[in-house]
């Protein structure tokens, strides 16, 4: 099939790598060129414009930053909506607030496309390795159309609801474990006396109810970062998690409910990247609150 990826940052370039390896014509954009250049050495065509890569896709997966990266992606004169897209199948895949994606879809259902929503759980090793998880909102024919091609991506494909629902259930897949990266650096700070190894800090922690599944993947990097060593790569940036933290908080606020547990670590986590931690993994959020505990 030929697919075009718009969004090739680090889980859009690993899934386009996912499907150039199982055969298909993978054609990419992205607003910085320079990180399409590994994909193109790899195979894949580079498309100059959004436009220009949905008219040559059949099928299109988009996965952005955020709602301001959507409109600038699909709308005007070079958008992905600019071109005749009647028949075919888009697949949005950016953690965003559902209302993004409702009226996204009714953009492209005007221009006769189709649409689906399917943020993923995972970082880039499950993309690279069609190991994600799917979550996916939109009309039960549409999903039918994509689920060959997100089974190819997902080792899990869950339709939810109708267009939105899998951006809300990505919102609350993910607001557990950003969370808990605060949690975790707090329960650190408890035990620091004790002058353990943290390799056997965490595997301790692994092994008990303090201890979800990111523990067992991301165990040994969070016990580099209290080494002092550095974590690469970058799987999930702490930006990208402050981020999403907002997007959590906007949403709650919509439904006319607050989140104080998601606000405060949201307030810890800017802290952090006001330190510089922006750009860094987010197994050292845990390290910094040990070494730079809050005073509050």
């Amino acid at each position: 099939m030929k697919i075009g990826i718009a969004g090739t940052g680090r889980m859009g370039a690993a899934m386009a790598q996912r499907l150039m390896s199982v055969g298909h014509e993978v054609s990419v954009w992205n607003r910085s060129p320079d990180k399409t250049k590994p994909l193109v050495d790899a195979g894949a065509k580079l498309a100059a414009t959004p436009r220009e890569l949905a008219l040559a896709s059949e099928l299109v997966i988009t996965i952005l930053t955020d709602s301001g990266a959507i409109d600038a992606t699909y709308d005007g004169e070079h958008g992905l909506l600019a071109g005749d897209v009647k028949g075919k199948l888009f697949i949005e895949m950016s953690t965003v607030r559902p209302e993004v994606e409702e009226k996204l879809a009714e953009k492209i259902r005007a221009k006769g496309g189709a649409i689906v929503d399917c943020p993923v759980g995972g970082t880039v090793g499950p993309a690279r390795d069609g190991k994600l998880l799917g979550f996916v909102g939109g009309e039960p024919g549409d999903v039918a159309r994509a689920k060959p091609v997100l089974d190819q991506l997902c080792r899990r494909v869950e339709h939810v609801g109708p267009i939105g629902s899998g951006a809300r259930m990505k919102l609350a897949i993910n607001l557990p474990l950003l969370v808990y990266w605060q949690a975790l650096g707090e329960a650190l700070l408890l035990i620091k006396s004790l002058g353990l190894d943290p390799a056997r800090v965490m595997d301790i922690l692994s092994d008990t109810s303090g201890g979800p599944n990111v523990l067992k993947a991301r165990g040994p990097a969070i016990a580099q970062a209290l080494n002092g060593e550095e974590v690469a790569p970058v799987t999930f940036d702490v930006d990208s998690i402050r981020k999403d933290l907002r997007t959590m908080i906007e949403e709650g606020r919509a439904l006319g409910a607050a989140l104080p547990v998601t606000a405060q670590a949201l307030a810890c986590f800017d802290e952090a990247s006001r330190d510089g931690l922006g750009p860094k993994d987010a197994s050292t959020l845990p390290a910094r609150f040990v070494q730079k505990p809050s005073k509050a």
